[in-house]
C-alpha cells in the first residue's frame, strides 16, 4: 500500500476519533470508564440486510466508521466451526429448508422439544450451499436473492481493518452444544492462534461464563452476563434473571459487565409510556460493572414519549443527567453512532448549524390533535420557525384552522348528532364528508379534536394520551397565539367556496390579518392555486408560497418564470426529489437545484418520524432522512409534523464539523436498489412529469372582492402529465 494512502487513512481515522471526542455531555461521559459508549451492531446492519451477512457487516463499517463493534451470535457446526447466525435454528433466517428439504429434526432446547434445521447437523462445507435471508418479516426481503453465504467467525474477523473496530461473540446456547458433544470453550480457545481477537464474550449462562473466564486467555476480553426476561430462570443458579439483578456483587465475580433489555433501565407501563428510570446503571457502576443495553430497534414501536424518534430513545440511555450506559446494541447501528458523536450534550439552547426552516404540518400534529392550541404551543416549544394554519370556513363565515375541509378527518363529529350533515361533493372528494361550511362556528367549536393517525394501517398510532385533547381555534385566535412568530396560512378550495357557498376565504384571511394587533407576524400565504396567490400579489408584506400538489421530475423554464410572477417560494413532495420503488430510492432529480437557480426557495413535505414513512435508504431514522435533504439537496425548509426532531437535527455537532462523519453523510440514492438481485428487483417507477405553463396558469377566482367575476368556476390548471 502506498505511503500516501496509509497516511490518508490514518488522517481519516484521526478525524473520526476527534469528532467522537468533541461530542458528549458537558460534564463528561457518565460511563464506567468515562469514555464514549460503545456502538454494537447486532449481526451487522441487520435492520436492512440479512442478519450476520457480509452485506450487513460491510454496511455497518461504511455508515458507522471504525468505532463500532461487530456482534456475532455464535452457533457451532457438526465439525465444531463457529458460525455467525442469529438463531439456534437455521430455517427462519436462511434457505436451508430449500437446500436440504425434508431434513428437519427434533431436539430438546432448554427442555422444550423443538423442530427445525440445526447447525449441529451440518459441517461447514455443507452449509456452503445455504444462503442467509431476512428473518424479520416486517423488514424488506429484497436481498434474499443475493445468495449471501453463512459466515464463520473467522470470516467476520477478517472484515475488521481498524484496531478501533471490535468483535463481540454472544453464546446463547452453550448447554445445547454440550449435549451434542460440541465445545464452545474449545472453539473460543482456538481463536487466538488464528489471530482472531475477541473484545467481548456474552452469555445468559452463569456456569458458562465462570468456566470460560478461567480458561480463556486472549488479553483484555470483557465477559458480559446477558440478562433475559426478568421472569425467566437462569439454569445454573435456578434463580430468575429478575432475582439475579438484585445481586450484582455476585455477577461481578464472573463478569465485567451486564447486557440488559432496555426495559430494565427505562420501564414502560401497559400503555407504552415511560416510567421513572431504575437505578440499575448507577448501581452496576458502583460495583464496577459496565452496562450495555439491548433492544434499541428503529423499526419496532417503542415508548410514545419518544414520538417514534429512535435517536431520542437512544439519547435517553447515553445523554441523561443521571447516567450513561456503556454501550448500545442495535440492528441499526448508524443511529447510536450519530447519537453519541453528533447529538449528545447539545442542550436545549444549542446553536443552529444550518439555516433550514422548520415549518409545521398542522402544528406539532405528530403528538397532538392537528391545528389545536396544544399542537401550536408544543410546536413553539419544540423550536419550529413557521407555524401553519390551513384555513377552513364555517357556515357563518368564520375562518379557523383545521387540517381538512372535512371535519370527520380530525374531529369526532361522526360520533355526534351532527353526523346527519354528511354529504357528498365530488368537486372536493368522492367519499362523503361532514364539511366545515355545513356547520356554524358555534357548532364546530363544541367538537372534540381527534389526533391524525396516517399510518394506522400499520398498527402505528400516535400519542393516545393526547388523542382528543386541545381545542380548535379561529384564525383570529391563531394570530394571537402566534404573536411575533412567522406563520404560514394555507388556502384551498377557494373557488368552490366562493361560487357554491358564497364564502370568500381570501377576504376572510385578509380581514383577520388586518385586524391582528400588534402586526408583528411574518406572514406566508400558501396555495396550490395561482389564482389565490395572485390576490396577495400587491401585499408586499406577505411571502407567497406555491405548492405543487403532484410529484414532478422537473419544470420548464417558462413554468418557473410563470411561478415567479405570483410566488416567492415553492413546496414540493419528497418523491419529487428522490423517486422511489417499493420504498427504495432509485435516483434523484434536479428539481430543487432548478427552482433555486431561479431564486425560488424550496420547501419539501412531509417529514414524519414513523419508520414506515421513510424509504429503506434512511435506515428507519428520521434524522438521516432530514440530513439527506438538507445537506444532500440544500432545501430551504422542511415541513414536518414532528418539529422537535427537525429542530434538534439543525443543531447537531456533525454539521459544525463539515459533515465528515460517515453516520451523518447524505445517503446515495439508488445505492441499496442496485444491490438487489434481478429476481427480487422491483420495477423502476415511470418517469415523473415535467411541470409546464398549463399546469400553473389559472383564471381569476370567481366573485373575489376587487376582481371582475368570471362566469362559472375559475378554470383549473391542466393536470400534470408525463
Amino acid at each position: 500500500m502506498a505511503i500516501s494512502r496509509v497516511l490518508a487513512i490514518l488522517i481519516l481515522q484521526y478525524s473520526l476519533v476527534a469528532l467522537v471526542s468533541s461530542a458528549g455531555p458537558r460534564g463528561g461521559w457518565k460511563t464506567l470508564q468515562g469514555s464514549p459508549p460503545l456502538v454494537i451492531a447486532r449481526g451487522g446492519f441487520s435492520g436492512i440486510f440479512p442478519d450476520s451477512s457480509s452485506l450487513a457487516y460491510s454496511l455497518t463499517l461504511d455508515t458507522c466508521g471504525p468505532n463500532v463493534t461487530l456482534w456475532c451470535d455464535v452457533q457451532l457446526t457438526k465439525d465444531g466451526v463457529g458460525i455467525c447466525f442469529p438463531e439456534l435454528k437455521l430455517d427462519n433466517a436462511s434457505d436451508i429448508s430449500i437446500a436440504y428439504p425434508g431434513k428437519a429434526k427434533d431436539y430438546l432446547v432448554n427442555e422444550v422439544s423443538t423442530r427445525g434445521w440445526f447447525s449441529v447437523d451440518y459441517n461447514l462445507a455443507e452449509l456452503a450451499n445455504v444462503s442467509v435471508v431476512q428473518g424479520v418479516y416486517s423488514r424488506t426481503n429484497k436481498f434474499d436473492g443475493n445468495k449471501l453465504p453463512i459466515r464463520s467467525v473467522e470470516d467476520v474477523a477478517k472484515l475488521i481493518k481498524s484496531p478501533s473496530t471490535g468483535l463481540w461473540l454472544n453464546i446463547q446456547h452453550d448447554s445445547f452444544f454440550k449435549q451434542q458433544n460440541l465445545s464452545v470453550e474449545n472453539f473460543l480457545q482456538s481463536l487466538p492462534a488464528k489471530s482472531v481477537p475477541v473484545n467481548y464474550i456474552s452469555s445468559p449462562d452463569v456456569d458458562f461464563l465462570r468456566r470460560v473466564k478461567s480458561s480463556f486467555s486472549s488479553g483484555p476480553t470483557g465477559f458480559i452476563f446477558r440478562f433475559l426476561e426478568q421472569s425467566k430462570l437462569e439454569p445454573t443458579t435456578n434463580q430468575t434473571y429478575g432475582e439475579l439483578l438484585k445481586n450484582l456483587m455476585l455477577i461481578k465475580t464472573f463478569a465485567s459487565g451486564i447486557l440488559v433489555p432496555k426495559g430494565y433501565i427505562w420501564p414502560v407501563d401497559s400503555g407504552l409510556y415511560l416510567q421513572p428510570h431504575t437505578p440499575l446503571v448507577t448501581d452496576a457502576h458502583r460495583e464496577g460493572l459496565q452496562v450495555f443495553v439491548s433492544d434499541l430497534t428503529n423499526d419496532v414501536p417503542f415508548s410514545y414519549n419518544f414520538s417514534y424518534d429512535p435517536l431520542a430513545e437512544c439519547l435517553s440511555f447515553i445523554d441523561g443527567d443521571d447516567f450513561s450506559v456503556d454501550g448500545v446494541l442495535s440492528d441499526f447501528p448508524v443511529t447510536p453512532s450519530a447519537a453519541i458523536n453528533c447529538f449528545s450534550g447539545l442542550g436545549k439552547n444549542a446553536k443552529k448549524q444550518v439555516d433550514t426552516l422548520v415549518i409545521t404540518k398542522y402544528g406539532a400534529s405528530g403528538d397532538n390533535p392537528a391545528c389545536t392550541d396544544l399542537a401550536y404551543n408544543q410546536a413553539k416549544s419544540d423550536g419550529a420557525d413557521v407555524l401553519d394554519c390551513p384555513v377552513q370556513m364555517s357556515k357563518d363565515g368564520i375562518p379557523f384552522c383545521l387540517s381538512s375541509i372535512d371535519l370527520s378527518e380530525s374531529t369526532t363529529v361522526a360520533d355526534t348528532q351532527l353526523k346527519n350533515r354528511a354529504t357528498t361533493i365530488p368537486e372536493i372528494k368522492y367519499r362523503s364528508g361532514i364539511y366545515t361550511f355545513s356547520l356554524t362556528w358555534d357548532e364546530i367549536k363544541t367538537l372534540t379534536p381527534s389526533i391524525l393517525n396516517p399510518y394506522e394501517k400499520y398498527i402505528l398510532s400516535r400519542n393516545p394520551k393526547s388523542k382528543n385533547l386541545g381545542k380548535l381555534i379561529t384564525l383570529s385566535d391563531f394570530l394571537s397565539l402566534t404573536e411575533g412568530s412567522r406563520i404560514l396560512i394555507s388556502i384551498e378550495n377557494a373557488a368552490y367556496l366562493a361560487e357554491k357557498q358564497n364564502l370568500r376565504v381570501t377576504d376572510a384571511v385578509l380581514d383577520a390579518l388586518q385586524k391582528a394587533k400588534p402586526r408583528s407576524h411574518k406572514v406566508m400565504i400558501q396555495s396550490t392555486h395561482s389564482s389565490v396567490l395572485k390576490i396577495f400579489k400587491d401585499k408586499s408584506k406577505f411571502e407567497r408560497v406555491y405548492k405543487v400538489d403532484e410529484n414532478i421530475g422537473g419544470a420548464a423554464d417558462s413554468a418557473i418564470e410563470d411561478i415567479k410572477t405570483f410566488a416567492d417560494a415553492v413546496v414540493i413532495g419528497k418523491a419529487s426529489v428522490f423517486p422511489e420503488s417499493s420504498a427504495f430510492l432509485v435516483n434523484f432529480t434536479n428539481i430543487v437545484a432548478r427552482l433555486k437557480s431561479f431564486k425560488l426557495p424550496v420547501f419539501v413535505e412531509t417529514f414524519s418520524n414513523e419508520f414506515v414513512s421513510q424509504a429503506w435508504d434512511y435506515y428507519s431514522d428520521p434524522s438521516i432522512e432530514i440530513n439527506s435533504f438538507v445537506i444532500g439537496t440544500k432545501v430551504n425548509g422542511i415541513i414536518t409534523d414532528f418539529p422537535k426532531t427537525a429542530n434538534r437535527y439543525r443543531r447537531n455537532l456533525c454539521l459544525k464539523h463539515g459533515n465528515e462523519a460517515p453516520y451523518m453523510s447524505p445517503i446515495e440514492p439508488g445505492k441499496l436498489f442496485k444491490q438487489i438481485s434481478n429476481l427480487y428487483l422491483p420495477p423502476l417507477p415511470p418517469p415523473l412529469p415535467i411541470l409546464t405553463d398549463s399546469n400553473v396558469t389559472e383564471a381569476p377566482l370567481p366573485g373575489v372582492s376587487g376582481r371582475v367575476p368570471t362566469p362559472g368556476v375559475g378554470v383549473a390548471p391542466a393536470p400534470i402529465t408525463a
